[in-house]
């Protein structure tokens, strides 16, 4: 890092975040260095044309032991590509782009779909969302981020 380069915003291991382009006010996440890709919890994931553009509808549980609650979500779709989980599991995901909002700033993430069902974070924020603006501290948690009210 240059001495020109401002000093990276610390994370803790789990922060709030939004994703204000789908309608998600509020969804604990997973900082997740060992992870690439960013990926979103999602289910009823279905392409669509518009207009000659490729969509992507789905819905999102957004919180944690809540499989009531759903959010009927929409993004332009950006990819579908191969991706490899932590388990070493390769299987093709729809990808999108969309805002997301981590403490005071707001970044266009690459997100990835999955059935996260199984897994106790509805959403892992991965390495190219963080590369080059933050830092992660594993002994800390919500560093740039409260629960909301």
């Amino acid at each position: 890092m240059t001495t020109t380069e401002s000093t990276p915003v610390v994370l803790g291991w789990r922060e709030w975040i939004s994703l204000p382009g789908l309608g998600i006010a509020h969804l604990k996440a997973k900082v997740d260095t060992g992870a690439r890709s960013s990926s979103l919890h999602a289910f009823d994931i279905q392409k669509v044309e518009q207009d000659g553009q490729a969509w992507v509808e789905f819905k999102v549980h957004p919180h944690q032991h809540d499989n009531e609650q759903t959010v009927s979500c929409r993004a332009p779709l950006k990819d579908y590509r191969q991706v490899t989980d932590s388990g070493g599991h390769r299987s093709m995901r729809y990808v999108i782009e969309t805002e997301m909002q981590l403490g005071n700033e707001n970044i266009i993430a690459e997100i990835t779909l999955a059935d996260r069902s199984d897994m106790l974070f509805r959403m892992l924020i991965g390495r190219t969302a963080m590369t080059g603006r933050y830092v992660v501290d594993p002994s800390r948690s919500y560093c740039v981020s409260q629960r909301p009210r």
